[in-house]
C-alpha cells in the first residue's frame, strides 16, 4: 500500500540519519506521525527549537557551517516566509546544503486558515538563486527528494504534501524533474503537485486528448525539456493551486518570452487575493475560481478556439 507523502519524506530521512550520524533534523514544534521514530532513536540528531523558525534556520547556519547535512521542518506559510530573510542572507548567501522542509501545499491545511495556506511560497522562494525548488506530487518523488536534500550540496527547498496520492513516476524519471503523464497530443497541461492528480481526473471526465506533464523540480527548471515540449504543441495550459503571480505559470511564460516560442500559454491558477475563508480544500480552490468544473470549462472553450 503506498504510503502519506509525508511518511515517506521522513522516513526516507530517517533511513538517511541512520546511515549518517552528520544529518541532523530540527523541528519548530511542528510534528509528524512519522517522525516519531526519528525522535525516540536518534535523539542526538534531533533538535526542536520550539516556535521560533527564524532562530531555527540559524542554528541550521551554524551546524551546516560545523559539517553536518541539516533538515530543517515546519509548516510552509512559517518556513517558508516567516525566516525567508535568515534563509536569505544565512542560507544561500553562504549556498550551505541545508535542507528546508515545508509541510502543506496549497490549501492542505484547509480548516486552518490563512495563517497555514501556501499559495505565495513558490513565488517568494524562487527569488532566491542559490536554491533547489522540489514539488514532490506521489510517494516516490518525495522519498526521492528527500536524497536530493542530502546530496545536494547548496539548499533545497521542499513542498510537502498530505495525504497518499497515485504513484506517476519511477525512480529513473525523478532526475529529470518533469515527467510527461501522456505524450502525442498538440495541447498540453503544465502542473505541479496536487494539481497532477486534479488535471489527471478532469482529463478522463472530459476524454478529450491532451497530454498532462507533471513538474517535479521547479527550480532549476528543467529548460532543454521544456523547450521541445512547447516548441512542439500548439496550446499549453498550466495549472496550480498558487497565486498566479510567480509560480508555474510565470515560469512557463518566462520560458516562452525568453526563447521566443511560438506557442499560446493559458494560465489556471488561484485568483490574485487573500484567502480569508475557512473549508475544504476543494471549496477554498473553488472560492478562489479553480473549481473542477471552471477548468472544464477553460480547457475546453480555449481548446475550440484552435
Amino acid at each position: 500500500m503506498s504510503k502519506d507523502i509525508r511518511d515517506a519524506f521522513f522516513d526516507e530521512v530517517y533511513e538517511l540519519a541512520v546511515k549518517d550520524k552528520n544529518v541532523f533534523f530540527i523541528s519548530a514544534d511542528a510534528d509528524a506521525f512519522s517522525l516519531k521514530k526519528y525522535r525516540e532513536e536518534l535523539p542526538d540528531q534531533f533538535i526542536n527549537v520550539g516556535v521560533a523558525e527564524q532562530n531555527m534556520a540559524l542554528v541550521a547556519t551554524g551546524l551546516a557551517l560545523a559539517g553536518k547535512k541539516v533538515f530543517i521542518y515546519s509548516i510552509t506559510p512559517f518556513i517558508a516566509m516567516r525566516c525567508f530573510e535568515q534563509i536569505k542572507v544565512n542560507v544561500c548567501s553562504m549556498n550551505l546544503p541545508v535542507a528546508i522542509a515545508g509541510l502543506g501545499s496549497g490549501y492542505s491545511f484547509s480548516y486552518d486558515g490563512p495563517t497555514h495556506h501556501a499559495t505565495q511560497d513558490i513565488a517568494v522562494m524562487r527569488t532566491l538563486p542559490e536554491i533547489t525548488i522540489l514539488n514532490p506530487c506521489d510517494e516516490i518523488t518525495s522519498a526521492q527528494a528527500a536524497h536530493t536534500c542530502y546530496h545536494n550540496a547548496g539548499p533545497t527547498y521542499v513542498r510537502i504534501d498530505k495525504g497518499v496520492y497515485q504513484d506517476i513516476y519511477n525512480l529513473t524519471d525523478c532526475a529529470a524533474g518533469i515527467k510527461e503523464v501522456s505524450s502525442g497530443s498538440k495541447i498540453k497541461i503544465l502542473t505541479t503537485g496536487y494539481t497532477t492528480h486534479m488535471a489527471q481526473s478532469i482529463i478522463n471526465e472530459l476524454q478529450v486528448d491532451i497530454d498532462i506533464v507533471d513538474v517535479y523540480r521547479l527550480k532549476p527548471f528543467n529548460e532543454e525539456t521544456l523547450v521541445k515540449l512547447l516548441q512542439g504543441s500548439e496550446l499549453i495550459f498550466t495549472l496550480e493551486e498558487n497565486t498566479p503571480i510567480g509560480g508555474l505559470g510565470s515560469i512557463v511564460c518566462e520560458l516562452v518570452v525568453d526563447n521566443q516560442i511560438n506557442t499560446r500559454v493559458k494560465r489556471l491558477a488561484l485568483e490574485d487575493r487573500q484567502e480569508l475563508e475557512f473549508g475544504t480544500r476543494q471549496w477554498l480552490m473553488s472560492n478562489g475560481g479553480l473549481s473542477k468544473q471552471v477548468i472544464k470549462n477553460v480547457i475546453l472553450e480555449t481548446s475550440n478556439e484552435l
